[in-house]
């Protein structure tokens, strides 16, 4: 199986594209099951965020693991196949894994070096442990991804500024709008974002009341802040007593227009949702800092947010964990051929002593065992030194030229190799 990445991010299209790919646990979890049980697709972990959609995939072949792929996602997003295809990026085996660790390490993110995408990967994989659709490829992937972006973590220094969306959006609106020590700021959501977005602001001395769908979150997150907490239904009375509005729920549709603001008090709105909460409308009446702003701005996108230094000796690390990824990678496709050969070379021992005992049945035990093991050191010399070769080479660029190179002289039966390589671990 090889590892196909499909991403849809900031890097590769705009907001318009970005907010209809987005899709929430529920509708991730059942595109992963509808693409495990397409031809092509044998794994799948959806990746989900608020600048980001990507599947990665384990698939049995190229073209057809990327039209399994691309279809569904048009599916699930309304969009044209055609659309899709224009909006993504495609990454395969070697530079799917080297994605990978990049966007786990924070270093695809639209802050460099942020460490919320850390969690978001780790959990889409238990989204798609508990749907059953990651299997020994995307797990290894997945893990390995994970330990590497906590060694940047902890490592290097790049996440030392404590940058994140939140951080940039909050530094945009203050920009505009001043400190923001003693205004009354709503948060709408309760998620990882909203958390992040609640904490920052109570550390600048805002006043916090936190509304959310489910009002026990709402609470939850308004007792660990020292504000109030309430249900989204109270959102029109809310803003009659807010100066800042921070939105990052995952609805479907925009909770927030220009009208709403009529009369009220607030100064400016941060809208991190994708799709957006807020109609961009707001942003001709009053300072609006949304996804569309922030990378129209170029605020967050660049490696400037992070120190120059720190960035390059986290890039460094990711290459040198790619590298040794795909070594054991190497190592674990070619075992399997040597597995192969050494049961053929057992097999063919066997047969032929059947045939000695059917051709000679007067021969004695003794003589028996001794011709046995004659027979077994001749074949352990022959094999010695091509197995021996393979596995000095195992993690190399080439080994699976070397593992072919057996296949072939040997004749060795793929469906045997096979078998090896996958016993019945997945599907």
């Amino acid at each position: 199986m090889s590892i196909l990445a499909v991403s849809v991010s900031h890097r590769t299209t705009g907001m318009d594209v970005l907010s209809q790919v987005a899709m929430d646990a529920d509708v991730a979890g059942k595109l992963a099951l509808e693409l495990t049980g397409s031809e092509h697709v044998d794994e799948a972990v959806v990746l989900s965020t608020c600048n980001r959609t990507e599947l990665y995939t384990a698939v049995s072949r190229f073209h057809g693991g990327l039209d399994d792929v691309t279809r569904a996602l048009a599916e699930v997003s309304g969009l044209d196949p055609a659309t899709v295809t224009r909006s993504c990026a495609v990454y395969f085996d070697e530079g799917a894994v080297a994605h990978a660790f990049d966007v786990a390490a924070g270093l695809d993110s639209l802050v460099v070096g942020e460490s919320q995408i850390l969690g978001q990967v780790r959990t889409a994989l238990i989204q798609a442990q508990q749907a059953g659709t990651v299997g020994p490829v995307l797990n290894a992937l997945f893990q390995q991804g994970i330990r590497v972006g906590k060694r940047v973590q902890t490592e290097t220094r790049i996440g030392t500024a404590g940058r994140s969306l939140v951080t940039a959006a909050l530094a945009e609106l203050v920009a505009e709008i001043g400190p923001l020590d003693g205004l009354r700021v709503t948060v709408v959501g309760a998620g990882a974002m909203a958390g992040l977005a609640a904490r920052t602001v109570h550390r600048d001395g805002a006043v916090l009341t936190c509304l959310n769908r489910t009002t026990d979150k709402a609470e939850r997150l308004a007792q660990a802040v020292g504000g109030r907490g309430l249900p989204l239904g109270a959102l029109p009375e809310v803003l009659a007593d807010t100066d800042v509005v921070i939105t990052c729920t995952g609805a479907r549709h925009q909770l927030l227009s220009a009208a709403d603001l009529d009369g009220t008090p607030v100064r400016g709105v941060i809208d991190l949702a994708l799709p957006a909460d807020v109609d961009g409308g707001v942003g001709a009446r009053l300072p609006l800092v949304n996804l569309a702003r922030l990378l129209t701005a170029g605020t967050a996108g660049s490696d400037a947010t992070a120190p120059a230094a720190e960035v390059e000796a986290a890039r460094t690390l990711v290459e040198g964990e790619v590298r040794d990824f795909l070594g054991m990678r190497r190592a674990a496709q070619v075992a399997p051929t040597v597995v192969a050969l050494r049961t053929m070379a057992s097999e063919v021992v066997a047969a032929e002593m059947a045939r000695l005992d059917a051709r000679l049945p007067q021969l004695g035990g003794r003589e028996r065992e001794e011709v046995g093991r004659t027979v077994r050191r001749v074949v352990e010399k022959l094999l010695h030194q091509p197995t021996v070769r393979i596995q000095e080479h195992a993690a190399d660029p080439g080994a699976m030229d070397y593992a072919a190179a057996l296949r072939e002289l040997f004749a060795l039966d793929p469906q045997t190799v096979a078998a090896v390589l996958s016993p019945d671990v997945h599907r």
